[in-house]
């Protein structure tokens, strides 16, 4: 069928017209089902929110820009699972605001590391990359391994993000700080810690140092990325059910 289309390119507004009436129309086809389908989101046994030692050192990788180098999200293509590990769910981003999906591999995706590497090779690798990577183009973050970590608003970061739908109760907002600093002492009491957010919330040294450092925090958040879910027991085909 012809289409005279002379009229849009002599006329710009009516071409802009046109062109939001499209993309509105797009948008409202595959944005409109998601508002009334129940579960957008699979639950998935595992998922909880960042420990305050987690979420401090998320803050600092989004601070220092990790992000644009290195993605958190594995898609279902067979090199992808080959290289990085199972693909990777909706479930595991349900609590970041913003997402660290990325758009650019500089680096590895980090959506499996936990666990992967010991904490000593993480604050080998962050204090000078090429000692352990030769070929790595990664800046140094030798700095983090003696600045404190600042922690005095992360109640206040916990209560905002409870705004947004992360579960916080107010009794991990207000046993945030002692958390925090009970998860980076091996030795510290961390009834509470556990209680608050499970046996799989890790408890050491992570910095090397005898005080709360930077670099505490960001490999606490990097050794629990992809740890969370059990994915020997997690069956897509019952949706919802990772039992």
């Amino acid at each position: 069928m012809k289409f005279n289309h002379g009229f849009f390119e002599r006329h710009s507004i009516a071409l802009l017209i046109g062109i939001v009436i499209v993309v509105s129309i797009g948008g409202l086809v595959e944005i409109a089902p998601l508002f009334f389908i129940e579960n957008t989101i699979e639950k998935v046994e595992g998922m909880r929110p960042y420990t305050p030692l987690e979420l401090a050192g998320r803050d600092i990788y989004i601070r220092e820009g990790c992000y644009l180098c290195h993605s958190q999200m594995i898609r279902p293509l067979k090199d992808e699972v080959e290289r990085y590990g199972h693909y990777s769910l909706a479930a595991e981003s349900m609590y970041d605001h913003p997402f660290q999906w990325g758009s650019k591999r500089l680096g590895p995706d980090l959506s499996r590391v936990g666990g992967k590497y010991s904490d000593s090779w993480h604050r080998d690798h962050l204090i000078n990359p090429r000692s352990l990577v030769p070929e790595s183009i990664m800046p140094p973050y030798a700095f983090m391994a003696d600045r404190p970590l600042d922690s005095h608003n992360i109640d206040a970061k916990m209560r905002a993000l409870k705004v947004e739908g992360v579960p916080y109760t107010d009794e991990m907002i207000a046993d945030a700080k002692a958390d925090l600093n009970a998860q980076a002492d091996t030795y510290s009491d961390g009834t509470k810690l556990k209680k608050h957010y499970g046996d799989k919330a890790a408890q050491r040294d992570f910095g090397g140092a005898s005080k709360v450092t930077e670099m505490d925090a960001l490999v606490a958040y990097l050794q629990m990325l992809g740890t969370l879910v059990d994915f020997s027991k997690y069956h897509p085909e019952r949706p919802g059910n990772s039992r």
